[in-house]
């Protein structure tokens, strides 16, 4: 009766939506405790009701009247871990992982840090004693640790690292920057890596089935791609641009214009892999092209397009019109003499090829200024 009084009270206090008055149901232990956020170093207090089945992570909320705090999770005891972390500005701190979230959680004292720990590790021993199921491991075992297993990837929340234990991606190394490289969570590992090796989603069973933002590694291991079958299923368009920009024949900004639709800014490039097709980008750093252009069998146009434009030329085949227009001349030679090459067939670099100039090829029919 004691205890159902008591789970009463919880109820009231958490709003009546939790459903918790139940007699299985008992209440090992209740407290304030600070939550440390994984994207800076703020400590926000929350409330923990721990019981033998799960623990409520909750939110204080500041009302005189009706519930005083909001669940934010519930973890459940079957599969919980807890591991003792060490953080030079944040003492006592441990870090609470289950299946459907990972706290990392710091007490008020070292004595509050001990009793926390007791109490989550003796309800996890005692409910996997219930359900037959912990074997041998009922004892501290040391090689618990915070990462989680290849098997568990997509099943286990991970602990995130955090922004400021990081000074590069923990996968491709490039260190990060405020504008072209910024720190990105794989949802499934909890690494701190670029966007590059973040541009990956896959389901997550911890996260209800939803699709989330994973790295590569992970991405492969839960979805079963290989890097041969992921380049299949990625389309012609989905090249990132800094892939094709890094190993390329010519890039550069230039402006561009489809028939008489306005000009606009591209990033266009000629990959060595492909260069027979230019790939235009949004911008340089873009993860898919925006358009591609196969530019076999197309006639070139050197000649500009009106006096405001003095470096443009223009690619015609059949109803098709794509006009560019560079910076400067220089910048234009440069991409007539890979663009001659590519209409023919001819690659840079091939056994045919020799110095692109206009004197080259036929002599495009000139068009009247506009």
């Amino acid at each position: 009766m004691e205890n159902l009084k008591k789970l009463l009270e919880i109820y009231e206090m958490l709003g009546e939506e939790e459903d918790i008055v139940n007699p299985s149901n008992e209440l090992i232990k209740e407290g304030q405790i600070l939550k440390l956020a994984a994207r800076n170093t703020s400590a926000q207090e929350r409330y923990l009701f721990l019981f033998n089945n799960m623990l409520l992570y909750c939110v204080p909320k500041f009302s005189l009247v009706g519930s005083k705090f909001t669940v934010r999770t519930r973890v459940g005891i079957d599969g919980m871990k807890i591991v003792e972390t060490q953080n030079e500005e944040y003492p006592h701190t441990f870090q609470v992982s289950g299946k459907e979230r990972t706290l990392e959680l710091q007490a008020s004292s070292a004595q509050d840090k001990e009793e926390w720990i007791k109490a989550l590790q003796e309800t996890i021993d005692a409910f996997h004693q219930r359900h037959e199921t912990f074997r041998n491991a009922i004892a501290k075992d040391n090689d618990i640790h915070s990462e989680v297993s290849t098997a568990e990837l997509g099943k286990r929340a991970p602990r995130w690292i955090r922004d400021n234990e990081v000074t590069m991606c923990m996968k491709c190394k490039e260190p990060f920057n405020a504008l072209t490289r910024r720190r990105h969570h794989c949802r499934a590992c909890g690494y701190v890596v670029c966007w590059k090796c973040s541009d990956y989603k896959a389901q997550l069973e911890y996260d209800g089935g939803k699709l989330s933002k994973v790295c590569k590694d992970c991405y492969q291991i839960i979805s079963g791609f290989t890097d041969s079958e992921e380049k299949k299923r990625k389309g012609i368009l989905e090249i990132e641009s800094a892939e094709v920009s890094g190993n390329s024949v010519v890039c550069s900004f230039l402006q561009y214009m489809e028939k008489s639709k306005p000009w606009q800014k591209a990033w266009c490039v000629i990959p060595k892999q492909d260069p027979l097709v230019l790939y235009m980008y949004g911008a340089p750093q873009d993860v898919r092209a925006q358009a591609t252009i196969p530019l076999l069998g197309y006639v070139v146009d050197e000649m500009p397009r009106s006096a405001d434009l003095p470096h443009s030329f223009k690619l015609t085949q059949s109803k098709s019109v794509h006009s560019f227009a560079a910076d400067s001349e220089e910048l234009k030679q440069k991409w007539l003499k890979v663009i001659l090459l590519a209409v023919t067939g001819e690659t840079p670099g091939g056994p045919n090829e020799h110095p692109a100039t206009l004197d080259d090829h036929p002599e495009p029919k000139k068009k009247s200024e506009c």
